[in-house]
Parts: structure tokens; C-alpha cells; sequence
């Protein structure tokens, strides 16, 4: 069969779409990856065709961490509209594009109206397929976007519903104005697919694991949560010698990366986060990424990088200082690595307490309350709790025989037997 995946977001939010993508077409399937062109390489190293879409998610990080932050639970909702509405046209015109003679559609958390929209216009099945809890309310956790306040199991349901509705109805008045000045655009036809009987018809396939996000007891059998889709290092990827001879020059070393966050303050950031290393007399390895950190002035004991795979990278450390993406987080837990979680926006508090919930590290430490002395303490923990470290080492063990993109490639095979089958009931 011809898929294609929809994937809209920064490094954390694409990578889980092309593993999937790379577990279906060695099912022997033809995928399509529709993403920014920033990830034309990475789709096509991996084999998988490739189409653009609209837009700059860099310029959506921009947004999020400076007009959001961790105490605004609808900052990052507010960004996301500010970054979609310039795109929208464009962007569902190559949603278009990107589904012509497709047999199913795959589509991530921003795109899922575009890609519902589709598979209803091609009279072909889809699939949700998303990297955190979102559509689906339950009492045992808070949705990822909002605070994580004592107030119970009812609290927690609504903040779901609430998201539920917000992004629902928001998405389509959004659409409404966006297509009062692009005559050329149809309306969107597609119901709700996650309420109501289209609900109960609509896969929806996490790509989280149980032992970190167990199964809410309130959701459906069309609800399923795989395992990690996680994307190994390139074929023939090989780390610099000076990485090489700094990892060996003594104990492992500190890892400290705030991945796609592109923060205001990087320099000051940066000066935090040496202040801490300092009064812990750690070294670090600091991965610089789209611009959370500076390399200027660093002293001997940090080794500055822009990038490295991260399943090279963080089992080679002690502890790991992250923004508690959801993408960084899941390769911390596989590596067995204490995480010191530093989050700035949207989902990033919710794994934070995740981690520190799992007993794999401390309390986080939102970006406003990041201190040198704050960060110190809790890297103090993180690299000398022995019951910490063995717990995170456990649970790094567990991940790792889990194949979270054989069980999704497995569940959308037989969900698309399904639905071509009804298809070809219909038209008979």
C-alpha cells in the first residue's frame, strides 16, 4: 500500500514519524513523509519519499518559549495559532499535494484536520497517530498542556476536555477566516474523530510506552500505545575525535542539551548552566541545537557540539540536562540516564514530572526558576542517587526490548485490512 504521513513540529515531533515511516516501508509499503523542508534529508536518508510543507518550525519554537512559557498553559496554543494562520492556506494545499494516489493517511497532533480532511475527500482509512496523551480524556493525569495542580481526577478530565474542544473548534474558526481570503480553499466536512460515534471508529496509535504513561482505564479499544518510535543513528555516522577524546579523558561526563528550543537568553542560559557544573565539579557535554545554548566562553571542562544521535551520545553520560521535549525525553529513558528536566513550554512540564513521578529524576525546574545553585542541587542528585541511577538503568533495559514501530506498523496494517475491505464492501 501507498501511506502517507503528515508531520508538522520541531526535531522531537518529526523523528517518531520517520521511524514509523521507516518500519512501514520495511513492511513493504510505499510511505510518503510530508513534512518542513528542513527534514528533506533526514526523510530521504531513511528511504521514504519526500513532500514539503508550508512554514518554519524554528519560527513556532520562537514563538512558544516567548510568548508561552511553562506558567501559561495557553501561551503555546496562542503561539501556535499566531505561527499557523500566515501558513494555513499554503499548508493544506500541500496537504493536498501530499496525498494524491495515497491508499491511507497518517497524520500527527497539528495536522490532524488536514489529514481527516483528506481521507474523507479520497474515501480512504486514517490514522491518528500521536507522541503524548492528548485527545483522549482520563482522570489520571492532566492534559499535557496544562498545569499539574493537586486537584484531583475531575481536574484532570477537564483540562482534556477543554483542550479537546479548544483545538477542535479553534482549528475550524481559524480555517473559517483563513478561507474568507483564499476563495479556492473547501470547507472542512470532517467531524470530531475523537468523540461521539466517529470516536469510536477513529485509531488513534501512541507512540509512548506503557511503563512511563500506563493505559487510561477510560479510553477505548480503538486507542492503543505502542512503544517509542524511535530513529537510530544514520548509517555510517561517526562522532568527531575531539568528542572522541573528550569522552575519554575521565568519569563520563554531564550531557546538556535543550534540543530545538531556541531561547531568548542563550547566553545567559549558558551562564546558569556553567555556574552549576562548577559547584558540582562536573565536565559536560553541551549540544548546542537550533539555539538554546551559547559556545562562547566555555571552559576545558565543557565540550561544545552541535549535534549528536542520542542514542550514541546519552549512554555515554552520567546524567542528562534537558528541556523535557517529548522526543529528548523518550531517548533519556532509553539510555538508562537520569534526567534533570528544565522545561520552557507546552508538553515539556508534563514530562518532567513524568520523569521525576518514574523515580529517574528530580523535581523539574521550570526555565523562570532556573538558578545556579537549583540546577547545581539537582544535578548533585542526579549523578550520585544510587537508587535514582538504578531505577533509570531499569527502565532504559525495558525500553530497550520494546520495538514500539513493529507493534504501530502491525496495528496500521490491520486497521487498513479493515477499512480497505469495508471500501470494497461499499462500492460493491
Amino acid at each position: 500500500m501507498h501511506i502517507t504521513i503528515l508531520a508538522y513540529g520541531t526535531q522531537g515531533d518529526v523523528r517518531p514519524y520517520v521511524a514509523l515511516g521507516a518500519g512501514l516501508r520495511r513492511a513493504g509499503h510505499t510511505v510518503r513523509l510530508a513534512s518542513p523542508r528542513c527534514f528533506q534529508r533526514l526523510v530521504m536518508q531513511c528511504d521514504l519519499e519526500y513532500a514539503p510543507l508550508a512554514g518554519d518550525p524554528t519560527e513556532l519554537m520562537e514563538m512558544a518559549v516567548a510568548r508561552s512559557g511553562s506558567s501559561n498553559p495557553l501561551g503555546a496554543a496562542h503561539a501556535l495559532l499566531q505561527h499557523a494562520l500566515p501558513l494555513a492556506a499554503q499548508m493544506m494545499r500541500d496537504v493536498e499535494a501530499a496525498c494524491r494516489g495515497t491508499d491511507a493517511i497518517v497524520h500527527s497532533l497539528f495536522l490532524t484536520a488536514a489529514g481527516r480532511e483528506q481521507a474523507l475527500r479520497l474515501g480512504v482509512p486514517d490514522i491518528s497517530a500521536l507522541i503524548f496523551a492528548v485527545f483522549h480524556p482520563t482522570g489520571a493525569f492532566p492534559n499535557p498542556g496544562f498545569p499539574r495542580w493537586p486537584l484531583g481526577s475531575t481536574y484532570n478530565r477537564l483540562t482534556h476536555v477543554v483542550f479537546n474542544r479548544a483545538f477542535w473548534t479553534g482549528g475550524r474558526l481559524a480555517y473559517a477566516y483563513v478561507r474568507r481570503r483564499a476563495a479556492d480553499l473547501p470547507p472542512l466536512e470532517a467531524p470530531w474523530p475523537f468523540g461521539g460515534r466517529a470516536g469510536g471508529r477513529t485509531p488513534v496509535i501512541y507512540g509512548f510506552s506503557e511503563r512511563v504513561i500506563p493505559r487510561a482505564p477510560e479510553w477505548g479499544q480503538n486507542v492503543h500505545i505502542t512503544g517509542y518510535w524511535l530513529l537510530d543513528s544514520p548509517p555510517g555516522w561517526r562522532p568527531s575525535q575531539r568528542l572522541i577524546s573528550f569522552l575519554e579523558q575521565g568519569a563520563p561526563p554531564v550531557c546538556v542539551t535543550f534540543g530545538s528550543v531556541i531561547a531568548p537568553d542563550a547566553s545567559e542560559l549558558t551562564r546558569t548552566v556553567v555556574a552549576a557544573l562548577e559547584r558540582t565539579q562536573q565536565r559536560a557535554v553541551m549540544v548546542s541545537g537550533w539555539g538554546g545554548l551559547s559556545s562562547v566562553g566555555l571552559p576545558d571542562s565543557t565540550c561544545c557540539i552541535e549535534a549528536a544521535p542520542f542514542d550514541w551520545l546519552f549512554p555515554r553520560v552520567s546524567a542528562i540536562v534537558h528541556h523535557g521535549g517529548a522526543g529528548t525525553t523518550a531517548e533519556a529513558f532509553r539510555a538508562g540516564v537520569p534526567s534533570v528536566i528544565v522545561p520552557f513550554t507546552a508538553d515539556q512540564p508534563f514530562w518532567g514530572w513524568q520523569v521525576h513521578r518514574l523515580g529517574v529524576g528530580p523535581p523539574p525546574i521550570p526555565r523562570r526558576r532556573l538558578t545556579p545553585d537549583g540546577l547545581a542541587e539537582a544535578l548533585h542528585t542526579a549523578t550520585s542517587d544510587v537508587g535514582m541511577r538504578r531505577r533509570a538503568a531499569e527502565l532504559g533495559g525495558q525500553l530497550r526490548s520494546e520495538d514500539g514501530v513493529a507493534r504501530a506498523v502491525e496495528i496500521i496494517e490491520r486497521y487498513l485490512a479493515d477499512g480497505c475491505a469495508r471500501a470494497i464492501h461499499n462500492r460493491a
